[in-house]
């Protein structure tokens, strides 16, 4: 086996071995890897020559594995977008080991400090990845929008490009925010960068009139010092919405051409996957409409924070910072929006088409990752060999395939789910172990915002660091004199015996740890005090 990381820090050695996760790649598909290395297909006579025109890539400052390169310009009265996807799929093909592994690991894996990638890496941060100033094969999404944002075709091509730049999200926003003072303004792809906030606003304008609802949660990103935990919240940036646009948009036409290739021809049939998040079911959408309504009276608000069905649920989150005016508003508005959240159910790969209510569109497929998901290989491998640019496979061979490819890409997600929740638990640990040295009394006192209430937990975020925590309802009542508390008829607060709520979602609150509880896996606070009260209507 070969080792593609020379340390992996102790705290995420410890979650990987937990979860059966080894990085390693056999020598098997190493070997496969560095022949792919040493002849890239890059003379492929059938590959378009795009090395004219300035593509960049813009990711994170620490990204390597660049999966999407852009390109936009005017096209008369509407714009034409050149979105560049590494092309995967003709790396890395049904019936070798570099296939195999990345059917096995579903996806690539990312914790603290650390990626576990799907493919080697040096095919997914070198050969394959659309570097800066090296030829690369792609997988172009040749898009022309209207000036109202709607997509009015769309072509596929594999293409030879040369991106001109690695840019950072906070490069691009400087030059779109002060180009005055960028080193990028003169560039030859400044123009086209020029474009993004247009091309992403229209996209947002149009992806608002069919109702998507653009949520304002702040990002909470976990990383490494050394072997600690640190934890930051950032809110995105302009630039970044405005590139995610471009990829939901690939995603939707990537989809779009799927589903019309399954079945055109009786000599051959797509075996398409889709991404598929259906709406909330009415019951939940009925159960925060009381929940909101009760939220805005105990908080003395006006009827702007109540949500009706009459009114599109999309403008209404749209809305809730426009109406939080100070720091008390700001925390209600955050954690009525997460009441908004936790109306959505979860998203899976399937092999039929169905509503992705998320973005709002039908079908979806995932195009934009192919470095990163082995769904995203299986669906460039179809669309290539739907629109005739690769030999299609037989049809039954296929079909299995995508059988395997669907379960590994959903298993995948469930084990993404289990790392992400060993770190957070450990970030807790690290948090809270030093406080079980001190005297209870002389433990820190630990503010944070009530976001969610349940008949057996009190869901709260911290201030500082941005990391959620439970508070025990028994513990709740115990620590008030041994009370009993219960939700409210709306579910937004739980209740004393005399029916006077004690903890509303939005309140403020004060926690304090009280002991580790072994047998349970789980960190036991008490409210210092009781949540804040609202203010009398």
């Amino acid at each position: 086996m070969v080792d593609d990381r020379d340390r992996i820090p102790t705290p995420i050695r410890a979650i990987l071995e937990q979860e059966g996760l080894d990085p390693r790649f056999s020598d098997e598909v190493m070997a496969e890897a560095a022949a792919l290395v040493a002849s890239p297909g890059l003379d492929d006579p059938a590959l378009e020559d795009q090395e004219s025109i300035p593509y960049v890539t813009v990711d994170g400052e620490h990204t390597r594995d660049l999966d999407q390169a852009l390109y936009l310009e005017r096209d008369g009265d509407g714009y034409r977008i050149l979105y560049a996807i590494a092309d995967a799929a003709y790396y890395v093909r049904p019936g070798t080991a570099l296939f195999a592994e990345a059917l096995r690991r579903g996806t690539s894996f990312y914790l603290p400090g650390l990626s576990v990638p799907m493919l080697p890496r040096s095919l997914s941060e070198g050969a394959v990845s659309l570097n800066a100033n090296v030829v690369r094969r792609a997988l172009v999404f040749d898009m022309r929008i209207d000036d109202a944002g709607l997509c009015r075709g769309t072509e596929m091509r594999r293409a030879r490009i040369r991106s001109r730049a690695k840019l950072t999200f906070e490069q691009v926003q400087t030059l779109l925010d002060e180009p005055a003072v960028s080193p990028l303004a003169g560039a030859e792809y400044a123009a086209s960068l020029a474009l993004l906030p247009v091309v992403g606003r229209l996209r947002q304008l149009e992806a608002a009139a069919r109702q998507v609802i653009r949520f304002h949660r702040q990002e909470v990103h976990v990383g490494l010092s050394g072997d600690a935990f640190t934890v930051l919240a950032r809110v995105r940036q302009d630039v970044e919405k405005y590139n995610e646009q471009l990829s939901l948009l690939c995603n939707a036409e990537g989809g779009r051409v799927l589903c019309e290739a399954v079945g055109d021809d009786t000599s051959f049939a797509a075996q398409a996957i889709y991404r598929v998040h259906p709406a909330p079911p009415p019951e939940r959408l009925e159960e925060l409409e009381a929940q909101l309504a009760e939220l805005a009276r105990l908080h003395a608000l006006d009827e702007r924070w109540a949500w009706r069905p009459e009114q599109s649920l999309a403008e209404w989150v749209e809305a809730l910072p426009l109406l939080a005016t100070d720091p008390r508003l700001l925390r209600i508005a955050r954690a009525i929006e997460r009441q908004a959240v936790m109306v959505n159910v979860r998203s899976v790969f399937s092999a039929e088409p169905g509503e992705h209510f998320g973005v709002g569109v039908e079908p979806y497929a995932r195009f934009s990752s192919p470095m990163r998901e082995i769904v995203g290989v299986f669906v460039h491998k179809e669309a290539v060999e739907a629109l005739a640019m690769a030999p299609r496979a037989p049809a039954d061979e296929d079909a299995a395939l995508r059988d395997e490819v669907l379960a590994a890409a959903n298993g995948a997600r469930e084990r993404q789910r289990r790392l992400t929740d060993l770190t957070n638990r450990r970030v807790l640990d690290q948090l809270f172990s030093p406080d079980l040295a001190l005297p209870r009394a002389q433990r820190p006192l630990r503010g944070g915002t009530i976001m969610g209430v349940t008949p057996a937990k009190i869901h709260v975020t911290l201030d500082a660091p941005p990391v959620d925590v439970k508070l025990y309802v028994a513990d709740a009542g115990r620590a008030l004199g041994g009370i009993w508390l219960a939700l409210t008829p709306g579910k937004g607060a739980l209740a004393g015996p005399d029916g006077e709520p004690r903890f509303t979602v939005g309140d403020t609150i004060t926690l304090r740890l009280v002991r580790r509880d072994e047998r349970r896996d789980r960190w036991v606070f008490e409210p210092v005090s009781e949540a804040t009260p609202p203010p009398s209507s």
